[in-house]
């Protein structure tokens, strides 16, 4: 099989991939690298829907089939409308962002795209199906062997948020497409922290997604009939056709990705723990990082260097663990953070931006003794885990 040098190679073209590349296209940095790109699809296909919040106008605004600036909260009992100006909801299907970044990249005569699927990395050596390759640095997005069914250690916090989308079409208008649905929590599956969300393309056309947060998958016929009770009993829609349906499965954990990235090999998304452990949001993250990585390398420091927040882990990990040991009250937990904060307070709590005056207000409005269990069980495992002398 061949062997082919580079400078830098990027294993995976989904949105961390994707998004480091087009940061190095963008940079005159990196005009002189040779960069490789490996993927095994040919990622042409829709196969995601990514959702982020940002302020005002932002770099991928010509590619999004819609955003919002109202939206609604619906808990168990209670209704929050939800204006979030300055901040934006924005809708961005995947086979829209893969075309422009293939284009971009197809067009800059130092990157190379191969498809192929990897086996191993090995020494900075990478093996495939189609064949070989060496590369200075590597960053890596499949997930570690360890972990690659996402069974997380017991000592970890760890949830799987797990979902089903239609997009519908109806034949009558019968959807506002000026606001969009953040959460429905009135139809729930068993009692579990498990929601829907509504996101209106224009009066007749819109995604509706049933989403769990919990630790087991459930059968494909049960989120179909979850859908199908929301649109009976919540839209009260019954005449809609199905243009498209989603699925996914992705981790909701404290467990540190980031002990994987070792020398030259760095993992980036999921592998690397660019998700955001309580919510699962990932999109922009992978913008902020991939431009972290990039200023990085061109000062010279180690590549993932501040991708990793020690405050912002800890505050997922105590959340994570009041869901992971009662995940019935998710959606009282939720309903509160809504009906106390103001969402743009919530935004930047979830982007990990917000000052320590706002973690401490969005905090001190929970119910107290189930963070205070989850606080000092991660403070018991810990002690456990610490080393002795």
């Amino acid at each position: 099989m061949p062997t082919n040098q580079f400078d830098i190679a990027i294993i995976g073209a989904g949105a961390a991939g994707l998004h480091l590349a087009l940061a190095m296209r963008n940079d005159a940095f990196f005009d002189t690298k040779n960069i490789l790109i490996l993927e095994k699809d040919a990622k042409e296909a829709n196969d995601r829907t990514w959702c982020f919040w940002e302020k005002g106008a932002g770099k991928w605004d010509h590619l999004l089939l819609k955003s919002w600036s109202k939206g609604d909260f619906f808990g168990k009992t209670n209704h929050r409308p939800l204006d979030l100006l300055p901040y934006r909801y924005k809708m961005l299907r995947g086979a829209d962002f893969y075309r422009f970044a293939k284009s971009e990249l197809a067009a800059a005569p130092n990157f190379t795209w191969v498809n192929d699927e990897i086996s191993a990395v090995e020494n900075l050596s990478i093996k495939g199906k189609a064949g070989s390759y060496e590369a200075d640095l590597v960053f890596d997005s499949r997930l570690p062997s360890a972990i690659s069914n996402l069974q997380f250690p017991s000592s970890n916090n760890s949830l799987l948020q797990h979902f089903k989308g239609w997009y519908v079409r109806t034949p009558e208008p019968r959807f506002d497409a000026e606001r969009f649905t953040m959460m429905d929590y009135r139809i729930r599956w068993q009692d579990t922290s498990s929601f829907t969300y509504v996101l209106p393309i224009n009066e007749r056309e819109a995604l509706v997604e049933f989403t769990l947060f919990n630790d087991r998958l459930i059968a494909q016929q049960d989120y179909d009939s979850m859908l199908r009770q929301y649109f009976d009993k919540v839209l009260n829609i019954k005449d809609f056709q199905i243009l498209e349906e989603e699925y996914g499965v992705i981790p909701m954990t404290d467990y540190r990705f980031d002990k994987h990235s070792t020398g030259n090999h760095i993992r980036i998304g999921t592998a690397g723990g660019w998700m955001k452990g309580s919510s699962g949001y990932t999109f922009k993250n992978c913008e902020r990082y991939s431009q972290r990585i990039v200023e990085n390398m061109k000062a010279r420091r180690p590549a993932n260097e501040g991708v990793f927040s020690p405050k912002f882990h800890f505050y997922d990990s105590i959340f994570l663990g009041v869901l992971h040991h009662q995940n019935s009250l998710g959606p009282g937990v939720f309903e509160e953070m809504y009906a106390k904060n103001k969402v743009q307070d919530i935004f930047a709590f979830l982007d990990n931006e917000s000052s320590f005056g706002t973690d401490l207000s969005i905090i001190l409005k929970f119910k107290k003794w189930p963070f205070i269990q989850s606080f000092f069980r991660l403070l018991s495992k810990n002690i456990g885990h610490a080393p002795r002398h």
